[in-house]
């Protein structure tokens, strides 16, 4: 990767997390102003259920993507752990890449769903009517940053392979 693609990436990822703590204070916001409509002035609002699932969506596929960069998600390692670091490597890689096929997949067939969802003019059958096509729209972009980042893992760790300090743990950067 090159100093200035690898700059960009961060910037990218910067302005997400900045979002998901926008999209996080919103959603407190908006979940404790229903709240209070519902039950103390008994006039629940007809949009915040139906925004804040969507919002939550939001925060679980674009976060998945930052908690890969961070090496955050839940591992099993009791059978690799027992592996050298090469082989850790080795299997980091392929796990990497099985992600990233399965982001692929993921890409393509919810660009799918959010073209035919703005094709047809589908929209959530609720008060609110939210088309469809925003929240169709999140699963390419999650998926894509995820898979983004399966792929940086993989050429950061394959480098680290072939370009091995003394001493460095090359399965985690």
């Amino acid at each position: 990767m090159t100093k200035l693609a690898m700059q960009g990436w961060d910037g990218l990822l910067a302005v997400l997390r900045w979002t998901m703590f926008v999209v996080l204070i919103f959603m407190m916001l908006t979940i404790c102003y229903d709240v209070i409509m519902r039950y103390v002035f008994v006039a629940p609002t007809s949009w915040s259920l139906e925004i804040n699932t969507f919002l939550l969506v939001y925060l679980a596929v674009v976060g998945a993507g930052e908690a890969q960069r961070h090496d955050a998600h839940i591992r099993i390692t009791f059978f690799t752990q027992r592996f050298p670091k090469s082989g850790q490597a080795l299997i980091t890689m392929l796990t990497s890449a099985l992600g990233l096929v399965f982001c692929t997949i993921m890409v393509w067939r919810g660009s799918l769903m959010a073209h035919d969802a703005w094709e047809y003019g589908e929209r959530v059958s609720s008060a609110f009517g939210t088309p469809m096509v925003y929240p169709y729209a999140l699963i390419p972009i999650g998926f894509g940053v995820l898979g983004l980042q399966f792929l940086i893992d993989i050429l950061r760790v394959g480098y680290d392979l072939c370009h091995p300090k003394s001493g460095e743990d090359i399965t985690h950067a």
